[in-house]
């Protein structure tokens, strides 16, 4: 019997009757919680997490987890209590299916399309050019439907509602399903022959541990972990409550190194801010040591190319602010370089797939398919059948085959690169939306209207990162394959209940969404008034329609704009081949991907603090120094989750007044 028939009839589990009824529970608690505590009542908490389950790393389900092994740490529950694995499977549901019930996922895509006849209100020259095209089944159009959903004081219309609840759903499982199918097909790639990092993953492994295999597991005892913890935890909470009560003090997380520049090539840094996030840092110092010194070393390369910028008479900007076209379209290259990454990491996994579609046609045997998440044959037709739907999806709002089949490629490409990125450094990448990847090479002319009525209709799966939106649950998913692997998980099984809570949380959502707000109105909530991207994109995709179809908006294609999209996409491949073949080369393609996309107070100096901290500690203590320090930054991460978690349920629990 070879080792890997061996490892395959390892005894699993962890997917327990229990744990999938708590995993539920939690989501049927999170729905409401999450909907008032981001929607209804929304308080900016941190401006690096305004969500409970968006952002790098979700809050929500680590204070879940914590709170479950701190239940198991009692003694009277260290027989009866959650053993370790069904702590994770909960972990691993609540992460994957919570970001659907998010502010940016849920909530806009049913407020988008009801938007356009909303506010075509106060610009009837929306009706003859585009409302009437609208397709019936995107959304209710009725008078008692649109000013129900606005204003409210009033109940749901099912019955209007019913088509468009359908069409939307299975859009959102088949952008789900697709990806996971995807993702589970190079799994084993990226985390058994490639050894993947997955920084997010070591944080809940870390976080609880077992006693034994009939007993409760608990949170860590490691005396380094409760160091950490404690330690940001005080920080973090006296910083936040230093913001509600200015008369106390504070450790400052942000210290403010320069103003920005307005003129000169100076003003390439833009405002200069050093930050001291205690999550931030100790993720710079989980990745590998060649991503963070990317990350810090090509920042300053872009700085440089836009002071470069400047002095050769270019407007001044900031390189974060740099959302333009010319030399040097950081936001260009990092866009070419997430699509590059892609293809990248479909050609490193190339003999891996070959065997995937082989033992799927029945060709060859593979003794570990029974650990898949999924089997080989059920993940290649279901990754056909959800993209085949998608293709169809959007021909049957009256898009050309052309359009169908390139949209949803971009949003699985794209997907995909996300997850890629997670899984070896865990931030996410700020790129152009997709709508503006479509319409770059052949310019907005020659779509049809009804084109551009998709294409922003369907813009909140690409906005406004990652964390945020719809792809969060996909790559989510895989950091729970990762997950499963290490703590011996039955990842056949959890795949499943991943699947089933992605679809209670579909359910509960649209419920909890369409009731709150026909009962509180739209423009009643403070996620409908308030500075953020949901409130401030409804009426300007409107507009983009209109000035998309009348040409009133430059729609010509760009050729220097996809130039720098090929220098970012030959560069990455150029730094992923010099990797390969180089063992000193020191730059990585991960790190050049961040370098263009985060801000400064994320990308110069966090990393450069945990590089040079990390590049000591392996030096003068070695592998076994690092290793112990590990608990340190796990702990780190995990204060500052909890104490996000608190404000979280404060703002909650006083209505957004605190």
């Amino acid at each position: 019997m070879s080792p890997s028939d061996r490892e395959a009839l390892r005894p699993k589990g962890g997917v327990t009757w229990r744990a999938a009824a708590i995993s539920l529970v939690v989501v049927l608690v999170s729905a409401p919680a999450m909907f008032y505590g981001e929607v209804v009542w929304r308080k900016q908490v941190a401006w690096y997490a305004t969500g409970w389950s968006s952002g790098v790393p979700a809050s929500w389900p680590l204070a879940v987890l914590f709170l479950l092994g701190a239940a198991g740490s009692l003694p009277i529950l260290r027989r009866s209590g959650l053993t370790r694995q069904e702590l994770l499977t909960v972990y691993c549901v609540v992460l994957v299916a919570t970001p659907l019930l998010s502010i940016s996922v849920l909530f806009w895509a049913l407020s988008q399309p009801i938007s356009y006849y909303y506010f075509g209100q106060a610009y009837p020259q929306w009706q003859p050019v585009f409302l009437s095209l609208i397709p019936s089944w995107f959304t209710p159009s009725s008078g008692i439907a649109v000013e129900g959903y606005f204003l409210g004081q009033s109940s749901v219309p099912w019955g209007d509602w019913l088509i468009p609840l359908a069409a939307w759903s299975s859009f959102i499982c088949a952008v789900f399903l697709a990806n996971l199918c995807l993702v589970s097909l190079v799994q084993r790639q990226w985390i058994t022959h490639e050894r993947l990092t997955f920084p997010l993953a070591q944080i809940p492994l870390e976080v609880v541990a077992s006693a034994g295999s009939q007993q409760a597991g608990r949170l860590g005892a490691h005396r380094m972990f409760w160091f950490g913890l404690w330690a940001a935890f005080l920080v973090t909470f006296l910083s936040s409550l230093s913001q509600r009560i200015p008369a106390l003090p504070a450790f400052p997380l942000v210290v403010r190194l320069m103003s920005p520049q307005i003129v000169g090539p100076m003003a390439a840094f833009g405002q200069v801010d050093v930050a001291f996030y205690p999550w931030l840092l100790a993720i710079a110092y989980l990745i590998p040591k060649d991503v963070s010194f990317s990350v810090w070393s090509l920042w300053l390369v872009r700085l440089g190319l836009t002071a470069l910028a400047i002095a050769c008479g270019a407007e001044p900007e900031s390189s974060e602010g740099w959302w333009r076209y010319d030399f040097p379209a950081p936001y260009n290259q990092v866009t070419g370089a997430v699509f590059a990454l892609a293809g990248w990491a479909l050609w490193r996994s190339r003999r891996h797939l070959t065997h995937v579609l082989r033992a799927a046609l029945g060709l060859e045997r593979d003794g570990a398919e029974s650990r898949e998440p999924l089997p080989h044959r059920w993940a290649l037709v279901g990754f056909v059948v959800c993209f085949g739907w998608l293709v169809c999806f959007f021909h049957l709002a009256g898009c050309r085959w052309a359009f169908a089949l390139a949209f949803p490629a971009v949003i699985v490409a794209a997907y995909l690169s996300y997850a890629r990125l997670q899984a070896e450094a865990a931030l996410d990448p700020a790129l152009w939306w997709f709508s503006d990847i479509l319409i770059m090479p052949i310019g907005g002319k020659r779509f049809l209207p009804r084109e551009w009525i998709s294409l922003y209709t369907a813009g909140w799966v690409s906005a406004p990162m990652p964390s945020f939106v719809l792809s969060a649950c996909s790559i989510n998913a895989l950091t729970a394959f990762k997950i499963a692997d290490s703590a011996g998980i039955d990842a056949r099984r959890l795949t499943r209940l991943l699947a089933g809570g992605f679809f209670a949380a579909l359910v509960l959502g649209i419920y909890v969404v369409l009731t709150t707000t026909y009962r509180i109105g739209f423009l009643g909530m403070r996620g409908g008034t308030d500075d953020n991207v949901v409130a401030a994109v409804l009426p300007m995709y409107g507009h983009g329609i209109y000035g998309g179809i009348e040409g009133i908006y430059d729609a010509e294609p760009s050729p220097i704009g996809m130039l720098y999209i090929g220098v970012g996409a030959a560069v990455c491949l150029l730094l992923a081949v010099l990797r390969l073949r180089f063992l000193w080369w020191p730059l990585h393609p991960v790190g050049y991907v961040l370098s263009n996309s985060l801000p400064i107070a994320y990308g110069l100096f966090p990393f450069f603090i945990a590089w040079i901290v990390k590049a000591l500690i392996t030096r003068y203590g070695g592998l076994r120094l690092y290793r112990a320090t590990v608990p340190v930054a796990i702990g780190l991460i995990m204060g500052d989750m909890l104490n996000l978690t608190l404000w979280n349920i404060v703002s909650l629990a006083t209505k957004g007044h605190v």
